[in-house]
């Protein structure tokens, strides 16, 4: 894999624009948030890397109370394999043509643990595994009230299918798990409380519906950053596979996750020009830098396609904002006390993303800053991620 070349000058005055910009100190800041949000709660932290897709932030996450990795795609899955990673839950429905693939993830060195709430797919995946000898671990979905996928937890069906898995041959019942993705319409700490109560009920009636059965279910996984970190208790469960939590985002912050200091990402831009007549400037970062993602739009502070910074990551008050993205091109209001003066053609700027995991999906790498180790400007690493499935 090619890595990012960056010019010789390494600081933000200098790199191409737009660009992406993560802070390595609060990346640090944000996982040992996470990581006394697990212990407290008694369970391990298995990193969903769906947004960071980077194997240097992955080795930030590795220690006693870490169990493995999450993931969303089977490229990641074979990326991070190739890179040493030995525990890889594939967090998406597999459908059998996947398979394949996914055992030859396996023979890399890698445990793949599969997803499935379906059971056609079950005894697919069992038929597989005695016609090539594969050995799969395979883990239940539990719907905890998304409404996306999974079983309801008191589903009749949730025993036939747990026993498909649990008499193969070539097969590892490993348990339960569930995302309560519907964390993120909360408005308040007792909303995300009572959500995070909800997907802890849900994964731990499943389970001791399955151990009464006769049948063992050793993993009781939920995943979700808003839940992991405010959860009331988590007895029960065995891990979380939160991820947003590392970098964080402005629909993060406004739902209570982090705050607009923990934001890790941003993205480098520059002003390209001028309408005074409109009163607005345009930026290098449009939509396809940003994403066209509104989180923020159905909350009470609406940031449009991302919410502006300074050079050092100092979010400009009042707000300034991306009101409308083309292409190539973001258009940001310059409202009183700014002027289109103090914003030169030129000047650089940073902006904090709605949803960073969709912002981060457009580049090829990290520009990494270190506002505790240095000024925040100068580029002290650069790391490669990946994209694609």
């Amino acid at each position: 894999m090619k890595e990012l070349i960056v010019s010789k000058a390494k600081t933000l005055h200098t790199l191409p624009t737009p660009c992406l910009v993560l802070d390595r100190a609060k990346l640090r800041r944000n996982i040992a948030r996470m990581t006394v949000a697990c212990a407290r709660n008694g369970v391990t932290l298995r990193p969903h890397l769906k947004t960071a897709k980077s194997i240097p932030v992955a080795n930030l996450l590795t220690g006693p109370n870490v169990s493995g990795i999450a993931v969303s795609t089977l490229l990641e899955a074979e990326y991070f394999a190739q890179n040493g990673f030995q525990d890889i839950q594939y967090a998406v429905g597999i459908t059998p043509d996947k398979l394949d693939r996914a055992a030859r993830i396996q023979q890399i060195g890698a445990r793949v643990t599969l997803v499935t709430d379906n059971l056609g797919t079950a005894r697919e995946i069992c038929r597989y595994t005695d016609e090539t000898g594969t050995v799969f671990h395979v883990l239940i979905e539990i719907d905890c009230g998304e409404r996306r996928s999974g079983l309801d937890p008191s589903a009749p069906e949730l025993l036939d299918l747990a026993r498909t898995l649990a008499d193969a041959n070539n097969v590892v019942l490993d348990g339960v798990m569930t995302h309560a993705g519907h964390s993120y319409t909360c408005r308040s700490l007792a909303e995300i409380e009572a959500v995070a109560e909800a997907e802890r009920l849900a994964v731990v009636t499943a389970a001791e519906r399955i151990r009464a059965a006769g049948m063992a279910c050793p993993t009781v996984s939920v995943g979700s950053s808003p839940t992991a970190l405010h959860a009331r208790h988590l007895t029960g469960v065995t891990e979380t596979r939160a991820g947003v939590f590392m970098f964080g985002d402005v629909f993060q912050a406004q739902i209570l996750t982090c705050t607009l200091d923990d934001l890790a990402v941003s993205v480098l831009t520059e002003v390209t020009g001028h309408r005074a007549d409109l009163g607005h400037m345009t930026i290098d970062a449009g939509g396809l830098a940003m994403s066209k993602d509104r989180s923020t739009e159905n909350v009470e502070n609406d940031v449009g396609f991302g919410l502006m910074a300074d050079l050092s990551g100092e979010v400009f008050a009042p707000q300034l904002t991306i009101a409308r993205v083309y292409q190539e091109h973001g258009l940001v209001p310059v409202t009183e006390p700014h002027r289109l003066e103090d914003f030169p053609i030129g000047r650089r700027l940073r902006v904090y993303p709605n949803h960073v995991c969709m912002t981060a999906s457009m580049y090829p790498g990290y520009f990494v800053v270190d506002s505790e180790e240095s000024d925040g400007v100068e580029v002290v690493e650069e790391w490669s991620r990946i994209s694609g499935w």
